[in-house]
C-alpha cells in the first residue's frame, strides 16, 4: 500500500510539474529563417541588403524632389510622399531583422520586441490601405470633377486625410495587437518565418485563438474590404470618364495620371491576397516566406520606380535636380 501511495504521489508531482511548465509563457522567440537553404544565405543577404539600400535611397529621393520642386506641390504628389515615408518605415521594420536572420542561425527576439514589430508592421500596412484609397479619391476628383478639384482638395484637407489615416491605423492595429499579446505561448518558441506576423504567432499559441481571429476578421472589413471597394468604384468612374473623352491624346494624358497608382494598388492588394487569403494547404514554408518578402521588401522597392519611370513630371524634376547638383559640384571643383 505504501508503494502505491508513493507511486500515486509521484504521479501527482510529475503532473503538477508538467502543468506548471506548460503554463509558463514564452519570453523569447527564435526565427528559423531559411535554414533549409543555408547555402544561399550569402546571396540572399546581398540581395536583401541591396534592395533595402535602393528602397531607402529611391523613396528619400522622391520625398526630396516633391519637397523642393514647386511644380510637384500638388495633392497627388503630397500623397505620394506619404506613401514613400510609409514604405521606408515598413522596410526598416522588416529588412534589418531579415538580414540578421540570414546571417545568424536561430536569431532570437523578445516577446515584447516581437509584439512591437507586429504592431509597427500592422499599422503601416493598414495606413497604406487607407492612403491608397485617399489617392484613388484624389484621382477621381481630378478626372471626374476637374472644375471642383482645387476647391475641394485643399492642402488642409490633404493633411487631415493623412492624419486621420494614421490615427485610425494606429487604433485599429492596437486592437488586434492587444489581442495577440494576451495569448499564451507555452512552447515551442521557434517561428518558422522571417518576422512576427499574425499567422505564425497564432500557430504557436497554446491558448484559444478563436476570439482574436474573429476580431481580426471583423477589422478586415474597414481595413481591407471597404477601402478596396472604394478604389474599385473610383476607378470605375475614372475609366468611364476617360472613355468619354473624344481625343486619343486626351484619353492618354488622363489615364497616365492614374496608371502608376493603379499598378501600385494591383501589386499591394495582389500580394496581400496571395499571402492571407489563398489557402495554405500544400504550400511549403519556403514559398510562404518568399511571398512574405514580396509584400514587405519587394513592394516598397518597386514603388519609386513605378512612379518615377511612368511620371513625366517626376522624371523632368529628377533630371533638373541631377543637372543642378552636377553643375554645382563642377563649379565647386573649379573654385
Amino acid at each position: 500500500m505504501k508503494l502505491n501511495d508513493q507511486t500515486y504521489m509521484g504521479f501527482l508531482q510529475s503532473s503538477l510539474v508538467n502543468r506548471t511548465t506548460h503554463n509558463v509563457n514564452v519570453t523569447t522567440f527564435f526565427f528559423l529563417g531559411f535554414n533549409s537553404m543555408a547555402v544561399y544565405n550569402l546571396l540572399l543577404f546581398t540581395l536583401v541588403l541591396i534592395i533595402y539600400i535602393v528602397t531607402i535611397c529611391g523613396n528619400c529621393l522622391i520625398i526630396i524632389l516633391i519637397y523642393y520642386s514647386k511644380t510637384l506641390h500638388s495633392p497627388m504628389y503630397f500623397f505620394l510622399s506619404q506613401l514613400s515615408i510609409s514604405d521606408i518605415l515598413l522596410i526598416t521594420d522588416i529588412a534589418p531583422n531579415i538580414l540578421h536572420i540570414v546571417l545568424h542561425e536561430r536569431t532570437s527576439i523578445s516577446f515584447s520586441g516581437c509584439i512591437a514589430q507586429f504592431y509597427v508592421y500592422g499599422t503601416i500596412e493598414t495606413f497604406e490601405c487607407f492612403l491608397l484609397t485617399v489617392m484613388s479619391y484624389d484621382r477621381y476628383l481630378a478626372i471626374c470633377s476637374p472644375l471642383h478639384y482645387t476647391s475641394i482638395m485643399k492642402q488642409s484637407l490633404c493633411i487631415q486625410l493623412v492624419l486621420v489615416s494614421w490615427i485610425f491605423s494606429c487604433s485599429v492595429t492596437l486592437i488586434s495587437t492587444l489581442g495577440v499579446s494576451q495569448l499564451e505561448f507555452c512552447g515551442p518558441n521557434d517561428i518558422d518565418y522571417l518576422f512576427c506576423d499574425m499567422n505564425p504567432l497564432m500557430e504557436l499559441s497554446c491558448s484559444d485563438t478563436s476570439t482574436v481571429q474573429m476580431k481580426i476578421t471583423l477589422l478586415s472589413v474597414p481595413v481591407l474590404i471597404l477601402p478596396f471597394l472604394v478604389i474599385v468604384v473610383s476607378y470605375t468612374y475614372i475609366v468611364s470618364t476617360i472613355l468619354k473623352i473624344s481625343s486619343f491624346s486626351g484619353r492618354r494624358k488622363s489615364f497616365s495620371t492614374c496608371s502608376s497608382h493603379l499598378i501600385v494598388v494591383f501589386i499591394f492588394y495582389g500580394t496581400l491576397i496571395a499571402v492571407y487569403l489563398i489557402p495554405k494547404e500544400g504550400q511549403s514554408q519556403i514559398i510562404s516566406k518568399i511571398m512574405s518578402l514580396l509584400y514587405t521588401v519587394f513592394t516598397p522597392f518597386v514603388n519609386p520606380f513605378i512612379y518615377s519611370l511612368r511620371n513625366k513630371e517626376i522624371k523632368d524634376n529628377l533630371k533638373m535636380y541631377i543637372y543642378t547638383k552636377g553643375f554645382l559640384f563642377k563649379n565647386f571643383g573649379k573654385s
